[in-house]
């Protein structure tokens, strides 16, 4: 009997439904019913009024006594209760390409995103996406159900990739003295959610954090002080992901190393025992900073692999996350009852 196909491997609608069947058979539950929603949600009591915004809001909440009084079309705002929006930042950048699993970072990132939109589309709940790639950001607006959710995700799966259309970006030597133009960074997609997300709801930021990570790993990340402005009104879910091939070197003789954002290359010899070492001491050096990063952000981390199995990892960090907010606040402080 033929083994059954790979996620990379499926047409994009096949991947689609392979992915919901994953979320639904071993995750769903875990982040409904009983979960604590971090916010109240619409509920009964107004708060006030805003302009509408077309596209964005239900009709159903127009505020017509405004709305006639002022000429501009308004809708009421009410204090939550159960109702979450979710905002989901996609890191699509030419560095979320590489892989040497079953799965590249790319597509282990739309897995993410899969199983967030599946697990918080609940009734009333919104999710909405920005994606981050070399071209600039892409907006989806926040809206609910199982079609704008399949929408986005198709959409992240058929995306283009590097060099699909677009030649290689050139390089002048050696180590590439022509590099190709930046596009935005990290740092300019938590901005532009910021902008977004006007009420305090769940942020989603799924990437390989590697954007601009100094060399001094005393040093802050670009990125990290508008993670923290983030953090300070959402709640924030950090969804780092790795490839193996990221934190250790084979030993395969001579390699040409290309830097995915800009073309550099640099050719090494794996052979030399002491190089890999450094490596893989400079890749550890290099998570940690990330790690460290996320938490002075007040971010809650969770590490994603290319050649491990996502759904199990996202189960058992929901399980841990799930302990800490039953823990006694007297317990979790370590303090004493």
């Amino acid at each position: 009997m033929p083994a059954d196909p790979g996620l990379a491997e499926l047409t994009a609608d096949r991947r689609l439904r392979r992915l919901e069947l994953s979320v639904t058979r071993r995750l769903d539950g875990l982040l409904q019913g009983r979960y604590r929603g971090l916010l109240p949600g619409p509920g009964s009591e107004t708060a006030g009024s805003r302009e509408y915004r077309p596209g964005e809001d239900e009709v159903r909440r127009m505020d017509w006594a405004v709305t006639a009084r002022t000429t501009v079309p308004h809708v009421r705002e009410v204090d939550a209760d159960r109702e979450l929006t979710t905002w989901l930042l996609i890191d699509a950048s030419p560095s979320m390409e590489y892989g040497t699993a079953e799965l590249d970072k790319r597509e282990l990132a739309v897995a993410a995103v899969a199983a967030v939109g599946f697990l918080t589309g609940g009734v009333g709940n919104r999710l909405g996406a920005q994606v981050l790639s070399r071209d600039g950001l892409r907006r989806f607006p926040p809206r609910s159900g199982r079609t704008h959710l399949l929408g986005l995700l198709r959409a992240l799966l058929t995306a283009p990739r590097v060099g699909d259309h677009d030649p290689p970006p050139r390089v002048g030597g050696q180590d590439g003295d022509d590099p190709a133009p930046p596009g935005p960074d990290l740092a300019d997609g938590l901005a532009g959610v910021h902008r977004a997300a006007l009420r305090r709801g769940l942020v989603v930021v799924v990437s390989d954090f590697l954007d601009g990570l100094p060399d001094d790993p005393r040093e802050a990340p670009p990125w990290e002080t508008a993670l923290r402005r983030l953090a300070a009104r959402h709640q924030v879910l950090a969804v780092e992901i790795t490839d193996p091939r990221e934190l250790e070197l084979p030993d395969v003789g001579l390699v040409t190393l290309v830097d995915p954002e800009t073309g550099r290359r640099r050719e090494l010899w794996t052979g030399d025992r002491a190089l890999r070492e450094r490596y893989a001491a400079a890749a550890t050096a290099q998570r940690d900073q990330v790690r460290q990063a996320l938490r002075r952000s007040g971010a809650t981390h969770l590490p994603l692999r290319t050649d491990r199995d996502w759904a199990a990892d996202i189960v058992r960090h929901v399980h841990t996350q799930r302990r800490l907010a039953a823990a006694p606040p007297r317990a979790a402080r370590g303090g004493v009852a």
